[in-house]
């Protein structure tokens, strides 16, 4: 790839990331976010066209958002929340140019990265994999994108 197309390649993501509500500085085009789902509430979403479970336990209308995460945040999140949770887990992975509703990267205290969140129900369409999210006999979680 020449200079010239990166750096068009680089533009067209800059404002493909404007149009869809994200800061220029995340741009979609190399990368994925992820939502622990369970696995019930993952296949009522594939049923019924749309996924709008928050987090565990709360809704997108409870919360606002579906809450989701970049590759790093994963285990941090599923030990924190999720231990302990008899339901299979499968890890959403989501193709953020493919999300029909507004993705926004905000900033959490004590975050270093900022959190990616939707703020509307999630197009099954848009979820390239989901992953099996397996805890260790001690029940931690790990994460490998």
């Amino acid at each position: 790839m020449t200079v010239r197309s990166l750096k068009a390649v680089e533009q067209g993501a800059h404002t493909v990331a404007q149009k869809a509500g994200r800061p220029a500085a995340y741009p979609s085009l190399v990368s994925l976010i992820y939502h622990i789902a369970t696995a019930a509430d993952w296949e009522r979403a594939r049923r019924d066209g749309e996924y709008s479970t928050s987090t565990i336990g709360k809704t997108l209308a409870d919360e606002g958002f579906l809450h989701a995460s970049q590759a790093s945040q994963v285990a941090d999140v599923a030990n924190r929340y999720y231990r302990g949770v008899a339901d299979d887990l499968p890890v959403l992975v989501i193709d953020p140019d493919r999300v029909r509703a507004r993705i926004r990267y905000e900033n959490v205290p004590g975050a270093d990265l900022p959190y990616p969140h939707i703020y509307g129900p999630l197009n099954p369409d848009a979820v390239v994999a989901a992953r099996p999210l397996i805890p260790a006999p001690d029940g931690t979680f790990t994460f490998t994108p």
